[in-house]
């Protein structure tokens, strides 16, 4: 039996039909639109999960569920979007309306949370009895998987790990609160250090990266200029690390996790990303004697979206 997984996004909504190994063996996709009713798009998404069935030789008789990870906040429980804000979703019944076109059970949770699912049913932390996921990007998003199933509080909101707050009275959060952890260990926060640093050092590697303009200065290159040994970038790049080990070693102490997943944009620099923090998390951990955690890269990419949407039905 097949299960259908969607990951949606600002820009494209993806989906696949999931076997029970978390393997994707067909996909389709739809662009996703906000000039349109809320029931036109589930609509129009409903369309191309019939016609990625069929694409794929089956029917919906070898569908068990559909899952779906929103990137905002869902409710699982009732199946309702209560706040979407970039797709301009609120107060929404995705549930209702998916299975007006199709009547098969269908679940939903935050984007964050199913590639964390994902990555404990097909990647890196498979088997875990308990682990935490990171997502290092434009934000910080988080996922809580014990015992294979997903948690995320009796409210919903239980996994949202970039609104801990970090440093107290700190940066400004678009949430409200100011020194939330995703100010200090997302792909922004790593930009925004660079912007600051770059004016009083205009012969680093980073501005020249960035032709001259901080205006265009993203985390790859912050990242690629500490690489090549650009003290400005080096500089940058620990001062991150060390929020970033910080934010890891709360995590470690609030829960014991077994594994600590980190995906995302930033996860991208590889072993040079999971080398520092492992580096600097002895440094913050409180049983410096124990075992705690491993802290390992995501494995599952893009498609851990899917997946772990899929894993939803199971």
């Amino acid at each position: 039996m097949l299960n259908v997984g969607i990951d949606i996004g600002g820009t494209g909504i993806q989906l696949g039909l999931v076997n029970e190994k978390g393997e994707i063996v067909q996909r389709g996709g739809i662009v996703t639109r906000t000039d349109i009713p809320f029931s036109q798009q589930i609509e129009a998404l409903a369309k191309c999960v019939l016609e990625t069935i069929e694409k794929g030789g089956y029917t919906l008789d070898d569908i068990t569920a559909i899952g779906a990870g929103i990137p905002g906040v869902a409710d699982p429980a009732t199946g309702r979007i209560p706040f979407c804000t970039n797709l301009g979703w609120k107060d929404v019944d995705f549930k209702g309306e998916m299975r007006k076109h199709i009547d098969k059970p269908v679940f939903i949770d935050n984007d964050a949370t199913v590639a964390g699912l994902a990555e404990n049913v097909a990647g890196v932390s498979a088997g875990a009895a308990s682990s935490v996921f990171l997502t290092l990007g434009t934000g910080v998003g988080g996922a809580i998987v014990l015992g294979g199933k997903v948690w995320s509080g009796h409210h919903g909101v239980g996994s949202e790990i970039g609104h801990m707050i970090l440093v107290a009275g700190g940066e400004q959060c678009t949430c409200g609160n100011k020194g939330c952890l995703e100010r200090y260990c997302s792909a922004t926060a790593i930009i925004r250090m660079a912007r600051e640093a770059v004016k009083e050092h205009p012969e680093t590697a980073i501005l020249a990266k960035a032709e001259g303009d901080p205006a265009n200065i993203n985390a790859k290159m912050v990242i690629d200029a500490a690489k090549e040994g650009d003290a400005i970038g080096l500089q940058v790049f620990d001062q991150y690390i060390q929020y970033l080990a910080q934010a890891i070693s709360n995590v470690i102490m609030f829960l014991d996790p077994e594994v600590i997943v980190l995906g995302g944009g930033v996860s991208k620099a590889g072993d040079f990303l999971l080398n520092a923090v492992r580096e600097a998390l002895p440094r913050y951990v409180l049983y410096k004697a124990l075992p705690y955690a491993h802290v390992e890269l995501a494995h599952l990419g893009a498609d851990a979206g899917i997946i772990g949407a899929a894993m939803l039905g199971q």
